[in-house]
């Protein structure tokens, strides 16, 4: 049988870790032996009793072939460390997966991609800014790494999808989960445009180490990363921590000084992250690997639309900060019903946003 599958059937089995492979592969240079040996000759070359004991009992080449059918009746393909499609920057980490579980466009993994991570609870400033960066510089030929979890992460996702390179979403769960829930539609739709990913096997329970683990995939598959908005007890800087020790670029978005979701990004600059304050800042770092035609797209102009003066007369009364309807009626200039068509017209334009409580933003 392929070694490659061999790999995979070894993922597969529960309490084999990352480590315990790296134990068997070295201890068994012809891994297919394993089929036919004892529990008690496994475990004489110094692999723990109670995994010799599992592979003994349970790994057959059936096995194997039946976990494929798993995975093949869930449109999941498997790439292997072995495989050619691994992405080959992934290959540099200390640790890269065994296994990679995906959903997706397959060949994004090995385009030119940037990782973009910040707060679960950013600010509007916060999502703004992933948002926009991100389908700049997938119009410019980068797919964007994230990690699907709420706030600057969904943001991301969202902003790449408008451009051509997409984006690529590293789960800490398996890769038939979805989490948070609230995601499920953004999953959908990265499934169907860009790329879902897990090193976790179907039947994996959710543990707390897995999420912090992800974040060494993040790093490892970007070429630098994005950190919009982080407190320092974010998460988010798991990644980046995981990014220096691979010798991956870290850029920081500043924010107000008395914020709290900026206060990890302010430590990150005073330790040596390069601050951007435009995305073509990032771009620059990498212009040797773009086109003409790249740096042209990540420049083009949002789209135009015409407003009509009491669209205009709206439009001059938001900004960034949220609005509420009851504030746009105080001058008495509309009336309810005539406000909410001139609203509902703009959204139509996405010319503004609405968010929650009825108040409106600039979009």
């Amino acid at each position: 049988m392929d070694n490659r599958f061999i790999l995979f059937g070894l993922h597969e089995l529960e309490g084999v870790g990352w480590k315990t492979i790296l134990q068997l592969l070295s201890r068994f240079p012809e891994p297919e032996e394993l089929f036919e040996l004892s529990a008690a000759a496994i475990a004489s070359r110094g692999i723990r009793t109670s995994i010799a004991e599992q592979i003994a009992s349970r790994f057959t080449p059936t096995f194997i072939e039946q976990k494929i059918q798993l995975y093949k009746k869930q449109s999941i393909q498997i790439l292997t460390l072995l495989d050619e499609d691994y992405p080959s920057i992934l290959k540099e980490i200390a640790q890269p997966p065994w296994v990679l579980y995906v959903k997706g466009n397959v060949s994004l993994l090995n385009g030119r991609l940037l990782g973009m991570v910040g707060t679960r609870t950013p600010t509007l400033y916060g999502k703004k800014i992933a948002e926009e960066w991100a389908a700049a510089l997938s119009r410019a030929g980068f797919g964007i790494v994230s990690g699907l979890a709420r706030g600057i992460d969904s943001k991301a996702h969202i902003g790449a999808l408008q451009g051509k390179s997409k984006t690529v979403a590293v789960l800490g769960c398996a890769i038939n989960q979805i989490y948070p829930r609230e995601n499920a539609l953004l999953y959908r739709n990265i499934e169907q445009e860009g790329v879902i990913l897990s090193e976790y096997p179907i039947g994996t329970g959710m543990r707390p180490g897995m999420f912090p683990q992800r974040n060494r995939i993040i790093a490892g598959l970007s070429l630098g990363v994005t950190v919009v908005e982080a407190a320092e007890d974010s998460g988010s800087l798991i990644t980046v921590e995981f990014a220096v020790d691979e010798s991956r670029d870290v850029f920081a978005v500043p924010g107000p000084i008395d914020s709290n979701q900026s206060s990890g990004v302010h430590k990150l600059l005073k330790d040596g992250a390069k601050l951007v304050t435009r995305v073509d800042e990032i771009v620059e770092d990498y212009k040797h690997m773009l086109s003409a035609e790249d740096h042209g797209a990540m420049k083009m102009p949002l789209p135009t639309f015409s407003l009509t003066d009491e669209e205009g007369e709206i439009v001059r009364k938001l900004s960034n900060e949220p609005v509420s309807i009851d504030a746009l009626l105080e001058d008495g200039q509309f009336t309810f019903g005539h406000l909410h068509a001139v609203l509902l017209s703009l959204l139509m334009k996405k010319a503004i946003k609405q968010l929650p409580g009825s108040t409106y933003i600039l979009a």
